[in-house]
């Protein structure tokens, strides 16, 4: 593979203390509110815990679990900021992160949540959330925020990587710390790109963002290699096959395929050019979802998909597979591709 020059730890991994705000500059967060219509109201990301329980999160603090797919409760959760990604490492925690740079914790899969980290002051939002164990994980976001935790979320430090800039950025931001360490500090917040997904395949993680980042780390973020640029737009998820081709999806309708561990890529034809938000890679088929109702599937791992729209037209964002159905985390909430109660 081609990837741009690694950085030195030392240099590459720049540690920057959680900004200290007093109670006046930092807002006290507010809790969400119980909504008889949260599970049709917009929700970002769902995920099956090994009980088989169902989690979706979403606008306004939203946190819903359901263990049948029909009938959802919604947690009390003690911030209402949009959340946009939840991830459970077994069947009793899991996190959840979203905008203010918002951190939540579950241990009784997801009934309760506590607030680990609220940054209003930020103004940015965190997109995803990955844990390696019950300790270990990371969070990641707007204008290339990166937190690590090693013990389950009580602390969390941020990072700055370095090696996920290219050359010229990299000898640029370098320079800048030497001749004026003010905008240098400035800098740091604005010059990476978004990272909007991070995805764990095996030992290795996956990360994509906008501009066409495409970032991979083999000691769990520790250190990054950035790959080649093979598209200009942003990319929403990544995911690999059942046979270890690497799916990367993103902006109108684009859909990129390598089958050499991204050393070359294969653009993929839709019939839409909706955006693509998730990729979901099953054994008998890959899924994509996307805005504008759309729904595509390949049974010939990723490469043709047939093509299709949702009737409501609205944008769906992600899914999962449960009890023989498709739960959808939709626009206007939870909807099902297969109407059919359990027995």
């Amino acid at each position: 593979m081609k990837f741009a020059c690694s950085i030195p730890s030392l240099i590459g991994i720049l540690l920057l203390a959680t900004p200290a705000a007093s109670a006046l500059q930092q807002p006290e967060p507010q809790p969400a509110v119980i909504a008889p219509l949260a599970a049709q109201s917009l929700l970002t990301d769902i995920t099956v815990l090994p009980s088989n329980r169902l989690i979706a999160v979403g606008e306004r603090g939203h946190i819903l679990w359901s263990d049948n797919g029909y009938q959802w409760q919604q947690a009390e959760v003690p911030v209402r900021a949009n959340l946009n990604a939840v991830y459970f490492v077994d069947a009793q925690n899991g996190w959840a992160v979203g905008h203010d740079a918002s951190i939540l914790h579950s241990q009784d899969g997801g009934i309760s949540w506590q607030l680990q980290q609220f940054l209003p002051e930020l103004d940015k939002p965190l997109l995803d959330v990955v844990f390696e164990d019950a300790e270990h994980g990371i969070a990641v976001g707007a204008y290339g925020m990166l937190y690590r935790t090693r013990d389950s979320g009580v602390t969390w430090q941020a990072e700055f990587h370095l090696e996920l800039l290219d050359e010229e950025e990299q000898d640029y931001l370098l320079e800048l710390k030497e001749d004026d360490p003010d905008l240098y500090v400035i800098e740091l917040t604005a010059i990476l790109p978004h990272f909007n997904r991070v995805y764990v395949a095996g030992e290795q993680l996956m990360m994509v963002g906008e501009a066409g980042f495409f970032a991979i780390s083999d000691d769990f973020g520790q250190h990054w290699e950035l790959l080649e640029p093979f598209y200009h737009g942003s990319l929403f998820d990544v995911a690999v096959t059942e046979t270890g081709h690497w799916l990367a999806v993103g902006l109108r309708g684009h859909v990129f395929l390598s089958e050499d561990e991204g050393e070359s890529w294969q653009e993929m034809v839709l019939e839409s050019q909706a955006t693509i938000n998730s990729v979901i890679v099953r054994p008998e088929a890959i899924y994509l979802t996307g805005n504008a109702g759309l729904w595509a599937v390949s049974n010939d791992q990723g490469q043709n998909f047939t093509f299709s729209t949702e009737a409501d037209g609205r944008a769906i964002v992600n899914a999962v597979p449960y009890q023989q159905q498709m739960i959808l985390a939709t626009e206007l909430g939870i909807r099902q591709l297969v109407q059919q109660k359990p027995e």
